[in-house]
């Protein structure tokens, strides 16, 4: 029985502390809408998203109401698209990222995501054209994400696809070039992705799934700062207990409103992923979070060890409140959508090797890191194999989502807006790698990827 101060103290994390469920995803399965004629698929895909998903929207604006928590964004994911395209004879699949742009809209979500192939041991030709395309289909689409999964700790990594994704990424900001590169903000390239992610742009219906699913994705970076002021001074192990207990309180919130969604929607409660996702506004960075434990500025030395701590305890607490724990859970260290990252990359503190370095013990990966628009697609492709070895190796999602900012140097800062925020155009080290990416092929699996 919730008593009055547990009833006061909820109220205070969501009115003060930026407390918010990110996101209700509905995911859908659209392996029923493969059709030879690529119209005729097409027209499957809107018509099925628009028919499972036409009361997402207000169900969550309901629950919004009824239980005064905020739920900043409506989304869903399907299943990856090259899957869907591949069945249709055509070579052009722009059409079907704009099939889902189009049911998107209609159903009023802020974000489509599942534009997306799985190639981490091989391209299939319909792979291909979908990697292919998604420069166009990002530019001409604007609820549309993409992933592509070129890596995994049981097939290793497909070079081939690196490289190749290394120019699509460069292809993708030039063809966005009028948005300051914005089309790369709905792109990321995966090692170990997981199939019930929530959160854009890496979400996608997994072929694992069921026929649709209600998967949600919490946030409380900002609870987490507030709990911590209690703790001043106090040992590690007194500060991570803060944070599990932080943690199990901002996860059964997500639990009530994910079941609670799941029932109004009559459609399978998936998972509730407990990721401290921040936004540009203050009081809501994990960097702060970061700092508040005894770092002068985030990204000094010192800052991966705090941050394994805050991702470890997170789960810890997380998974104490849900029997459907999933996605990524853990900390999100995007520099754009974090006030405090944004704060030390300007004062040249955080740089792109030491964000690597953080990496290894957090949620997913470099995210949201603006680059010179000059970086060439070698380098980007470079930054995308590190960032998989460390995934592969260490058996953990990771992700790379790099914002080549065309026209912009080092020191320019690139405005996006919104829960994208801005972030200030980082150095990449000027060496080239263009030798080791022209060897393509693919890097095997570690020796531990064989646990049958």
């Amino acid at each position: 029985m919730l008593n009055q101060k547990e009833i006061l103290s909820t109220i205070e994390m969501i009115d003060q502390q930026h407390l918010d469920i990110r996101t209700i995803t509905m995911g859908i399965s659209l392996l029923s809408c493969c059709d030879p004629d690529p119209e005729r698929a097409c027209g499957k895909v809107y018509e099925k998203i628009c028919r499972c998903a036409e009361n997402l929207v207000q169900t969550g604006r309901d629950i919004e109401d009824e239980f005064g928590i905020p739920i900043v964004n409506k989304r869903i994911s399907v299943t990856p698209m090259a899957m869907v395209a591949g069945a249709s004879e055509t070579n052009d699949y722009v059409p079907f990222a704009l099939a889902l742009d189009r049911a998107a809209r209609t159903c009023g979500v802020n974000f489509i995501g599942g534009y997306s192939a799985l190639v981490q041991k091989g391209m299939t030709d319909a792979d291909r054209k979908l990697i292919r395309s998604i420069p166009e289909a990002l530019a001409r689409t604007e609820l549309v994400c993409s992933s592509v999964n070129v890596g995994s700790t049981r097939a290793g990594i497909n070079m081939d696809a690196v490289a190749l994704m290394g120019q699509v990424v460069k292809d993708t900001a030039q063809a966005t070039a009028d948005r300051d590169g914005l089309g790369c903000a709905k792109l990321v390239v995966f090692c170990n992705a997981v199939e019930d992610n929530p959160f854009m742009a890496g979400a996608f219906h997994g072929p694992g799934e069921a026929e649709k699913v209600i998967n949600v994705g919490v946030s409380g970076p900002g609870v987490v700062y507030h709990a911590l002021q209690s703790v001043k001074g106090q040992p590690l192990d007194v500060v991570a207990e803060t944070i599990k207990k932080t943690a199990f309180r901002i996860t059964r919130m997500g639990q009530l409103v994910a079941q609670e969604a799941s029932r109004r929607l009559d459609t399978p409660f998936g998972i509730v992923d407990l990721s401290l996702a921040p936004t540009p506004a203050v009081g809501d960075s994990v960097a702060r979070i970061l700092e508040e434990l005894g770092l002068e500025v985030c990204g000094t030395h010192g800052t991966t060890a705090v941050l394994a701590m805050l991702n470890d305890a997170v789960k810890k607490g997380g998974v104490m409140a849900s029997s459907s724990v999933g996605g990524l859970s853990g900390a999100f260290i995007p520099v754009s959508e974090d006030e405090g990252m944004i704060a030390a990359a300007r004062a040249g503190t955080l740089c792109l090797d030491k964000l690597e370095a953080m990496t290894c013990v957090c949620s997913v990966g470099l995210d949201m890191i603006a680059v010179p628009g000059d970086t060439s697609a070698e380098t980007i492709a470079a930054i995308i194999a590190d960032e998989a070895a460390i995934g592969m190796v260490n058996n953990k999602t990771t992700a790379v989502r790099l914002l080549p900012a065309p026209g912009k140097v080092v020191g320019d800062t690139i405005e996006m807006g919104g829960l994208l925020g801005s972030a200030p155009v980082m150095p990449v080290h000027p060496e080239s790698s263009a030798a080791f990416i022209a060897r393509g092929g693919r890097i095997p699996a570690p020796l531990h990827s064989l646990r049958n």
